[in-house]
């Protein structure tokens, strides 16, 4: 399929099911793990676990209706709020927040979560600790001033962003643009904890192909700087598994401190 006809996730959505089955389930097929789920709940445990992140307020801008990636920040930040920008993957989120019936089974995440942290608490009472620190789930547009009007939010102490730029970007311009729209929800000296694919120019969910802007590991870390974001630290991990549904070259995790 040529590039040009890939689909826009922030215009076109997706079916947040399939999305999650593919790259974050417990399925003896899925073949990321090490990638999507291993990584990037090791790097922001190693981050918040070091107290290098302080706060009580945090917004999560992601992709879809993952949440495994929150598990750490649950334990230091009392509210969280999610931004979303599909309502079907809002409504995915909400299915798994108030236990409904036909939820997403996250318990494999959970139960990594308590070994993580080296505790012997039932993979339930994780869950439950992320459940209590969501204060809303809001949907957010970045075309508009205010990506979350009419809602106001108070300037977040932290804010993470997890495969999310790269999708909702075409190009270099548009995410230069989109960052500066995230920080601008940051409070002065807080932090931005980034998880993002490098190098990649699709990504697929049940039958459906989506467009990805492919930056590199340089282009990131230009942009960080570009928007007045100090980079406290960075990892990258090369990629771990064969598939073709994305095309990745491997997995960024960067923090950026905003300038007081």
């Amino acid at each position: 399929m040529d590039s040009t006809t890939h689909k826009l996730y922030h215009v076109h959505g997706m079916d947040p099911r399939s999305h999650l089955d593919t790259y974050f389930s417990n399925k003896e097929d899925m073949v990321f793990a090490e990638d999507s789920l291993k990584f990037p709940m090791a790097m922001f445990h190693y981050q918040f676990s070091s107290g290098r992140v302080e706060g009580t307020f945090l917004i999560d801008i992601s992709l879809g209706s993952c949440i495994h990636h929150l598990y750490s920040a649950s334990n230091f930040f009392k509210k969280i709020v999610l931004l979303r920008f599909q309502e079907k993957c809002i409504m995915e989120l909400n299915r798994w927040l108030h236990d409904r019936t036909g939820a997403y089974d996250w318990s494999h995440t959970s139960s990594a979560a308590a070994e993580l942290e080296g505790t012997r608490h039932p993979h339930e009472e994780k869950e439950m600790h992320l459940r209590s620190s969501i204060m809303q789930i809001l949907k957010c547009d970045f075309e508009q001033k205010n990506i979350i009007s009419p809602v106001l939010l108070p300037l977040a102490d932290c804010i993470i962003s997890a495969w999310i730029l790269e999708v909702i970007s075409k190009n270099e311009d548009e995410y230069m643009k989109n960052l500066e729209k995230t920080i601008k929800l940051l409070k002065p000296g807080g932090q931005l904890l980034l998880i993002g694919v490098l190098d990649t120019t699709y990504w697929s969910a049940g039958a459906e192909r989506f467009h990805c802007f492919a930056c590199n590991e340089e282009f990131v870390k230009n942009a960080f700087g570009k928007v007045g974001l100090v980079i406290d630290y960075y990892a990258v991990q090369r990629r771990r598994n064969v598939s073709d549904v994305i095309d990745y070259k491997a997995m960024l995790f960067i923090v950026g401190r905003k300038g007081e």
